[in-house]
């Protein structure tokens, strides 16, 4: 049953959920949202399992029509939600009727607003995922971002939490992620670091790099402090991640995000930590960004920091 009418896409509005974990030894790529912190934290919140499906909203907003009754969360960047025209908080449940409008008004921080709503987008699971690619033309509704006319099912979910708990909750404040204040993307040294020039680490750390125009969520494309190969930025294909740092002839840094793919053949000085991925992807084109240099085992704490905290909210009913 089609519970989501899109009356206005957007920029760029799809149906993402945690991705394809288990497919990039195949050549896959993981997909997925680009800021999954905010994505399971607005699951949570609805009473969904963490890896349901949701909508990703990019930069300018869509406008959606909700054709059945339904509980949603809005988390991530703030793009200003409204629901009928009046301003709703964020990081919290909000009760919706058949007939409500939810739009979003000009961005007042990060780069993308997530979208959750109790029972998930339903649309076709492909390797495990409902997660869209659009270069691939696969996943989410019909391989593409949402255009208007577009209708969405609602799926039964996990019933973790019945209706009438859901509504209400709000995410506490300490809870919340910072996307406002401007701080170092720690990053791990390696896999190449050894193919560049000894000062290049510092040079990497020394001063900030801009995002540019080019990025997507295939990669985050840097123009900063040029970085210097020993001996050619070229090597064989081997595997990169989301995070990977790569560095081409230009010495300017590209950091892979959500839609990379799963081999590169440019040498790689560095990978961002797996919990600043989501600010990372709360950036957007024109910001600035500093690099912070950490240890493996620093980043392993943050890690464990952060699914602790994933596990009091989930454990507890927190929010």
């Amino acid at each position: 049953m089609a519970g989501i009418e899109i009356l206005k896409s957007g920029l760029l509005t799809t149906v993402q959920d945690l991705g394809r974990t288990d497919y990039r030894m195949y050549g896959v790529n993981t997909c997925g949202a680009m800021d999954r912190f905010s994505l399971r934290l607005a699951n949570l919140l609805v009473g969904n399992g963490e890896n349901e499906a949701a909508l990703e909203v990019t930069l300018i907003g869509p406008h959606l029509k909700f054709l059945v009754d339904g509980v949603i969360a809005v988390t991530g960047g703030d793009l200003a939600p409204r629901l009928n025209g009046t301003a709703i908080g964020m990081w919290k449940t909000i009760l919706v009727s058949e007939g409500d409008i939810l739009q979003f008004g000009h961005m007042k921080h990060g780069c993308r607003s997530y979208v959750a709503i109790k029972g998930g987008i339903d649309v076709p699971l492909i390797m495990g995922s409902r997660s869209t690619f659009i270069r691939g033309g696969y996943g989410g509704l019909e391989g593409r971002s949402l255009k208007e006319g577009d209708r969405l099912d609602i799926g039964e979910g996990e019933p973790r939490l019945d209706r009438a708990l859901v509504t209400g909750r709000s995410l506490p404040a300490a809870y919340r992620p910072d996307f406002v204040t401007e701080r170092p993307i720690r990053f791990i040294p390696g896999p190449q670091s050894d193919r560049f020039i000894e000062t290049s680490l510092d040079t990497f750390v020394s001063d900030f790099y801009g995002i540019l125009n080019e990025s997507d969520r295939m990669g985050y494309r840097l123009k900063g402090p040029q970085l210097t190969h020993k001996s050619g930025a070229d090597m064989i294909s081997g595997a990169v991640t989301i995070g990977s740092i790569q560095v081409p002839g230009d010495g300017q840094p590209i950091i892979l995000m959500s839609d990379c793919q799963v081999t590169g053949g440019y040498t790689q000085i560095g990978v961002v930590i797996g919990v600043d991925i989501p600010y990372l992807a709360q950036r957007k084109p024109g910001d600035r960004i500093q690099f912070q240099q950490i240890g493996i085992e620093d980043a392993q704490h943050f890690w464990r920091e952060q699914e602790r905290l994933i596990s009091l909210i989930r454990m507890h009913n927190i929010c």
